[in-house]
């Protein structure tokens, strides 16, 4: 039976609401909350980016079931790998093993603010590949001593070791990123936009080459809950800089959100799946469970008010999929 997360994105609403959304998704019944990271928003306006590692700290403390999970923070640039790994560590301690570490490589509107220089694919695995060498050996409980083309370590070592097994899960979006998540990794996150292309390009790989038996796939996926095309617009506003031509190379929001608003509303809102009903959020979801055999599914939704969007998913659309 697959696990459904709720999705809280770091780059739309303020610390403290992620916290309550966090809260309210537990008592739904969501058996978990995914976080996404940011040092910049997707537009100036609406867009909010709070430090994502003390938020999961506060969820870990306040919550008491829910698995919590970053979806997904990057150990290249402006962390350390090592930092990560400290991070992860703590997270685990304060949620009693509730944690799993999601990593990606990086974007542009998180890493240029602070100077870094987004490199090609080839470097970025490269990174990735030392990177995840350094949190592995750390929470297993090394003192590393590690000389890597781009990273070093000195005797470091967890002194507030985890507790708990943490999962290790790589964001992928094609074939190279996914075959290696199936060799290294604990599991394989993707974000999904075409079924097909998704299940071709990313979890075949994947299941092919991994030999763990509890490898978990991780499937996210876009909607918007709202009953007229001005609703979802509005729903919508925080996150619309994320549909802008210069996406993959912006550093400053305002950019974005400039870039966004010189579009007609049609072509940033036909990239998301828009909900009306419970019934539309079943037939949006459920073939990620039906055809991708997704393990833990995150509904990543937007709407006019959060909160009463959890309660009623929990309540309406939760059993429906756990059926499946």
């Amino acid at each position: 039976m697959a696990a459904i997360y709720w999705f809280c994105s770091d780059e739309q609403f303020q610390p403290e609401e992620l916290i309550e959304h966090a809260l309210a998704a537990e008592q739904a019944g969501f058996d978990g909350v995914m976080l996404s990271e940011h040092f910049h928003p997707w537009v100036a306006d609406k867009g909010r980016a709070g430090f994502s590692l003390s938020i999961l700290g506060a969820m870990a403390v306040t919550t008491k079931r829910i698995k919590l999970m970053t979806a997904v923070i990057s150990p290249l640039f402006r962390f350390h790998p090592a930092v990560i790994a400290q991070a992860a560590a703590t997270l685990d301690r304060l949620s009693g093993g509730r944690f799993e570490l999601g990593v990606g490589s990086g974007e542009n509107i998180n890493e240029g603010p602070l100077g870094y220089l987004l490199p090609p694919y080839a470097e970025r695995q490269a990174r990735m590949r030392e990177a995840i060498s350094i949190i592995s050996r750390l929470l297993n409980g090394e003192k590393l001593d590690y000389d890597g083309r781009y990273y070093q370590t000195k005797s470091a070592k967890l002194y507030s070791e985890p507790i708990h097994k943490i999962p290790l899960i790589l964001a992928a979006g094609g074939p190279k990123s996914a075959s290696w998540a199936g060799e290294a990794f604990d599991g394989v996150l993707i974000s999904v936009k075409n079924l097909q292309e998704a299940l071709t390009n990313v979890l075949k790989p994947a299941r092919t080459l991994t030999t763990k038996a509890d490898f978990k796939v991780v499937a996210t996926h876009w909607s918007i809950f709202a009953t007229s095309e001005a609703e979802a617009w509005q729903a919508i506003a925080p996150q619309r800089g994320l549909r802008a031509p210069d996406r993959d190379r912006a550093i400053d929001p305002e950019q974005l959100q400039t870039e966004a608003d010189a579009l007609p509303k049609s072509a940033i809102l036909e990239r998301y799946s828009i909900a009306s009903s419970v019934d539309d959020y079943y037939n949006i979801y459920a073939p990620l469970i039906s055809q991708l055999k997704a393990d833990i599914v995150g509904i990543q939704t937007t709407s006019l008010n959060q909160i009463s969007t959890i309660k009623i998913l929990g309540e309406q659309l939760l059993p429906r999929l756990k059926r499946l």
